[in-house]
């Protein structure tokens, strides 16, 4: 069945039916907007209220709605490792050379050779010899007087060195001494770099912990931000779901770097042979970079002049040309000189009752001069030449590898210090002010703040490389040129 309306209208002209249905539309607009308007206001009165713009303040950053937040989050976390009550890097050290087990097993062996240049030095023994003879063992002649014949004669001799040989071996004993005690001093220089990078990176552990928790609380504010838009019908459950979901990566870089604290303080309490609990035990210090660098030729002079390994290789030269001279002087003839005593002597004096003697003894070097001592300490030498010109070549090669390493990463770290982190706040902040009022979308808030999080923690990382490339152009140069 036709409705009667529809039958009307398929009789009156087009230009009528347009009008009609102006009319119609206005009329049913007019019944249902009062029903509009009190289910919108119903819905407004069930939401909260959404956060109003907030004006910034005078060197103030920060989203409106959100608290405001660190111009630069790497540098708070710098300013979080640089704990009060933790140990300074000069604590530190001094710790490790008053307790460390290596370092003190070493300098006895400092001491064990300083004892030897007393022995080197010493004089030969005389030698004392008592002897008897003439006393009568069977009777002669009807008579038997044993003890009346007998000869009593207590010798002593001396064995005199030439040629200096005993100056000879306690110049080669203090040279020795020299030798471990520029030795003792690089195991210290490279005890002392393992140190130090072990402190940079409790240093950096620090800072990066600091960092993670300031991303986790302004991540928790996006969420925030989320749920009240995700209330008021602006974004959908999905994306609400994957901007919570995206919590779970920051709580565990959060966990990560909690580990990897406690792991740096373990191996530092480790090296330091001490048993603090991990729980009392904090360090502290300047967890950033100097821009000032001298040049590597500076570094290479300073170096010449400060490598103990190299003062070493100088010092065993010097003592192989000691050693050589020595050899040579073994070499001599040593006379043994002898003087004895003679009580009721059998001589040809029937009066000399008393008598003394005397004799010299000379040893005849005709076969055995000691002339492989001489050639293997005449080899030594030149052996020990070679050995100073390879630690020379060394030192200039370790200058330069440290250097260009401290050199590329100050090259790296000025424009994030100057340029990128200041960017990196600036797009996050911009893109979460946008997003808050549907300006942008997740995605783009997902990007900026991956992003932020990137810079700053690669800013983190490249300080924690220069401290190390610092240590180690330290460890090249031979003693502490940048704190």
């Amino acid at each position: 069945m036709i409705p009667f309306a529809c039958l009307q209208l398929a009789s009156i002209s087009p230009r009528r039916v347009r009008v009609q249905g102006g009319w119609i539309a206005a009329c049913t607009l007019l019944l249902i907007w009062p029903a509009i308007c009190c289910q919108r206001a119903r819905a407004q009165a069930d939401l909260p209220p959404s956060p109003q713009p907030q004006a910034l303040q005078a060197g103030q950053t920060g989203v409106a709605g959100l608290p405001d937040q660190p111009t630069q989050s790497a540098k708070e976390a710098q300013a979080a490792a640089s704990n009060p009550s933790g140990r300074t890097w000069d604590d530190i050290k001094a710790e490790f050379e008053a307790k460390n087990p290596t370092l003190k097993a070493d300098e006895l062996n400092v001491q064990e050779m300083k004892a030897e240049e007393t022995t080197a030095y010493l004089r030969p023994n005389p030698q004392f010899t008592m002897s008897e003879d003439a006393t009568a063992i069977a009777p002669h002649n009807g008579s038997w007087q044993p003890l009346k014949g007998t000869d009593l004669s207590p010798n002593f001799s001396y064995l005199h060195e030439r040629d200096g040989k005993r100056e000879l071996r306690r110049e080669s004993a203090q040279q020795g001494t020299q030798i471990a005690a520029s030795q003792h001093a690089d195991l210290e220089r490279n005890l002392l770099f393992n140190l130090r990078s072990q402190f940079v990176a409790t240093m950096q552990a620090k800072a990066v912990l600091a960092l993670t928790r300031e991303e986790l609380d302004y991540y928790d504010h996006l969420i925030d931000i989320s749920r009240l838009r995700f209330q008021k019908g602006d974004i959908a459950q999905i994306d609400f779901d994957r901007i919570e979901l995206q919590r779970v990566q920051y709580e565990s870089d959060l966990e990560t770097a909690i580990v990897n604290l406690r792991q740096a303080k373990i191996v530092l309490l480790q090296l330091l042979d001490d048993k603090t609990p991990v729980e009392q035990f904090d360090v502290k210090g300047n967890f950033d970079y100097a821009d000032q660098l001298q040049s590597v030729e500076e570094f290479q002079q300073i170096a010449l002049a400060n490598r103990p390994d190299l003062k070493a290789a100088y010092e065993s030269v010097n003592q192989a040309y000691t050693n050589h001279r020595l050899a040579i002087a073994n070499g001599s003839t040593d006379p043994t000189f002898g003087a004895w005593y003679t009580w009721n002597s059998s001589n040809n004096n029937p009066n000399g009752l008393q008598t003394l003697g005397l004799s010299v003894q000379i040893p005849l070097r005709i076969f055995d001069r000691n002339q492989g001592e001489k050639a293997r300490t005449q080899i030594d030498i030149a052996k020990n030449q070679r050995q100073e010109d390879a630690i020379n070549a060394q030192v200039f090669s370790d200058v330069d590898g440290a250097y260009v390493q401290v050199f590329s990463t100050l090259n790296l770290l000025r424009p994030y210090k100057s340029h990128y982190l200041d960017q990196a706040t600036r797009i996050r902040d911009t893109v979460t002010y946008a997003y808050q009022r549907g300006g942008a979308s997740l995605l783009d808030l997902l990007n900026a703040q991956s992003d932020f999080r990137n810079v700053e923690l690669a800013y983190l990382q490249l300080i924690g490389t220069y401290l190390t490339a610092a240590g180690q152009l330290n460890l090249a140069v031979g003693r502490e040129v940048i704190p």
